[in-house]
């Protein structure tokens, strides 16, 4: 049975001014905008996409609000029950939470590149309360479903090429095992890989910043084994490859999954990315320092990492009310 490799999706157009509904002017620092943060903030493609989105969205409901397309007069006259009637419009839409305050940052961000040219304010930003953010805790794996997950043979029976089922294994014995996020286990150079005497590997995660983190005895011999059996010469190319020998698509390791998922009777939590939450979990649980957590896991702010603890409690709290007999 061939692996199915998705066809590559097409690339999307640069936005251009057109989509912004404002003024030229306006409408031509939006552009700029898009460009600073992609060449200085490093913005993903992602990113990118969304603000846009957001920002466009914004504009042409202000062009509608206001009767005009807006210009630098109206962004500096700008005034909070203005961005409170986009909320309550985009809530109408049915837009959540999690993504007001993205297009709230979007917007905001946007006026600060505006304001620093004195086209725009900040000023309403501040007398606008944002919406709560949703409380929401990764979902981590138990120890014995991470580990039902990453073994090789659990898909023995499938009728798939063997280096194909070892190459799998090793990237998820990274992500559960190093607590990789896919796209950075993808992005391993074969120059770099983690395999004999070498224990560690360096990565580039968001934001372009590197982090080097240890790999440990059987992840480096699951990538062995798959190294050993694949049919492709990887010098000079990305350590893990797709069934004609091309860089491995996310989407090829996350149907991997979606298929051990349904095997093994795992929810649709268990996801590729579940395995770097329950590496994190379970370190946690073993006694680990946050804060090195923290670095391993490539964070910024600890308070990121820190909502681990709250899963880690959650699930003794678990624990004790299922098994407990005064938890009745």
């Amino acid at each position: 049975m061939r692996e199915f490799s998705p066809p590559p999706a097409p690339k999307k157009p640069a936005p251009d001014a057109a989509r912004f509904s404002a003024s030229a002017q306006i409408a031509q620092e939006a552009l700029l905008w898009l460009q600073s943060l992609a060449a200085e903030k490093r913005a993903s493609r992602h990113t990118l996409d969304a603000y846009a989105r957001d920002v466009a969205t914004f504009l042409a409901f202000l062009t509608d609000h206001l009767g005009e397309k807006p210009d630098s007069a109206a962004l500096v006259a700008l005034q909070p029950a203005d961005l409170r009637a986009f909320l309550a419009r985009r809530r109408i839409d049915g837009l959540e939470s999690r993504s007001l305050l993205r297009a709230l940052a979007a917007i905001r961000n946007f006026l600060r590149f505006l304001e620093k040219k004195g086209l725009a304010k900040t000023d309403p930003f501040g007398a606008v309360r944002p919406p709560r953010k949703p409380h929401s805790l990764p979902k981590a794996l138990t120890v014995a479903d991470a580990r039902d997950l990453i073994d090789p043979d659990q898909r023995a029976g499938e009728a798939r090429e063997p280096w194909v089922l070892s190459r799998d294994a090793a990237v998820l014995a990274l992500l559960y095992g190093a607590g990789l996020r896919i796209s950075e286990a993808l992005s391993i150079p074969r120059a770099d890989a983690p395999v004999g005497g070498r224990d560690r590997v360096t990565i580039i995660g968001k934001g372009g910043k590197a982090r080097t983190v240890p790999v440990i005895e059987p992840v480096r011999r699951a990538i062995e084994d798959y190294l050993a059996r694949c049919p492709y010469e990887l010098s000079g190319g990305p350590l893990f490859v797709g069934a004609k020998g091309g860089p491995l698509s996310p989407r090829i390791v996350q149907l991997a999954v979606q298929r051990l998922r349904g095997g093994l009777g795992l929810p649709e939590s268990a996801t590729p990315h579940a395995l770097r939450h329950s590496f994190a979990t379970h370190l946690l649980g073993r006694g680990g320092d946050l804060r090195t957590i923290q670095e391993l896991l490539g964070h910024a702010s600890l308070s990121t990492t820190q909502i681990y603890t709250a899963v880690d409690k959650k699930r003794l709290l678990d624990a004790w009310t299922s098994a407990h007999p005064r938890a009745k």
